[in-house]
């Protein structure tokens, strides 16, 4: 089973967190007036949205719907782009993270990334949990040696990797591929998982280990996971936001968004009328 990773990352200040005063619960990310457009298209319209601490946030809708951009935006990655423009606020801690004054370097050792293809480095198992720990100016092999362990037992593959770390990762399963990317996010400590279809190319298998190390992982993380698979949204999420041409059709507890939706565009998506 995965272990609870003890965060010690000293760039979080957990006393800054603010409420959510509708459910006494701290926000982590809140997400204001957000507009993006690529170019002349508007990609997301008005996203309002407040992202709790340690719940699983699924994100819904079908393709071209501003899932992924959004998600992106959380870590700035949609900055890559030469053409977006974006207005609006994106508060991480209560910090606008769109501010010049808020440096990405330090976004993005507090919020991690795992992608819809596992994408590992052509490394060996080890080296490629220990990347991170080394660029944070991490040297000491004893300390990187309880970084690997601790990182890959979080991510519930040491027992399959520990006697070969230092084969190369590319010789590992798709399934087991991923779970090695999570423990390579896992090891710079972060504050947030973002996970962008991290199961879409996954076996049945692999992606229910993908899915019961997300649960567990939520205990110390929080996580916002963009899902084309409204079953998986339904079996591990808190929350649900269902996203339509950009705009944020209904974000609620994942119960109420799969049993009783309050738009119908919602209700015609989950019983798949469209999408």
């Amino acid at each position: 089973m995965p272990v609870v990773i003890e965060k010690t990352n000293p760039n979080v200040n957990k006393e800054s967190i603010i409420q959510n005063p509708a459910e006494n619960k701290k926000v982590v990310y809140n997400t204001k007036d957000l507009n993006l457009w690529y170019g002349e298209g508007h990609a997301l319209k008005n996203i309002n949205l407040a992202i709790n601490e340690n719940e699983i946030t699924a994100i819904i809708g079908p393709s071209g719907c501003g899932k992924s951009t959004y998600i992106k935006t959380l870590n700035r990655m949609v900055e890559l782009v030469p053409s977006v423009k974006i207005s609006g606020e994106i508060l991480y801690r209560e910090r606008n993270i769109l501010d010049k004054s808020f440096k990405v370097e330090d976004l993005r050792t507090n919020v991690g990334m795992v992608f819809q293809k596992p994408n590992p480095f052509p490394k060996s198992i080890y080296e490629n949990v220990a990347y991170g720990p080394k660029i944070h100016g991490i040297r000491d092999k004893k300390i990187l040696d309880e970084i690997v362990e601790k990182s890959l037992r979080g991510a519930a593959i040491w027992d399959e990797v520990k006697d070969r770390l230092n084969q190369n990762a590319y010789g590992l399963s798709g399934g087991q591929q991923q779970r090695l990317c999570i423990a390579r996010c896992l090891a710079i400590e972060p504050d947030v998982i973002l996970m962008d279809e991290p199961t879409s190319a996954l076996d049945p298998i692999s992606t229910l280990k993908i899915e019961e190390l997300v649960q567990e992982l939520k205990e110390a993380f929080s996580i916002t996971i963009v899902t084309h698979n409204m079953q998986q949204a339904a079996r591990i999420s808190d929350k649900t936001a269902f996203f339509l041409n950009g705009e944020v059709i209904e974000f609620a507890n994942t119960d109420k968004i799969f049993s009783t939706p309050s738009d119908k565009r919602t209700e015609d998506y989950i019983t798949g009328r469209f999408g």
